[in-house]
């Protein structure tokens, strides 16, 4: 798991560094928030590298029920499992 979470912080930094070389186009509104959003996500991963070294790497904080494989398959950096996520909401 860490080896997908390193590499999708890696797409996001690259991602991030392409929206900068983008600033001053035409698009500048929507280039920041691509941007925030892009950070925000780099820093969900930097938390779930951190629960995976702290040994609490998939488990919801809210439940404390195993988050379904299934889920960190397609979103290896969710803090909660689906149904504390849509509690939240």
């Amino acid at each position: 798991m860490r080896r997908l979470l390193e590499h999708e912080r890696r797409d996001r930094i690259a991602r991030l560094a392409a929206l900068r070389e983008d600033e001053g186009s035409a698009s500048d509104d929507i280039t920041g928030v691509q941007r925030t959003s892009v950070r925000r996500v780099i820093e969900e991963i930097d938390a779930a590298l951190e629960r995976l070294d702290a040994g609490e790497y998939g488990t919801c904080p809210r439940c404390g029920e195993p988050i379904p494989a299934e889920r960190l398959e397609i979103l290896p950096y969710a803090r909660h499992c689906v149904r504390c996520r849509q509690r939240s909401r």
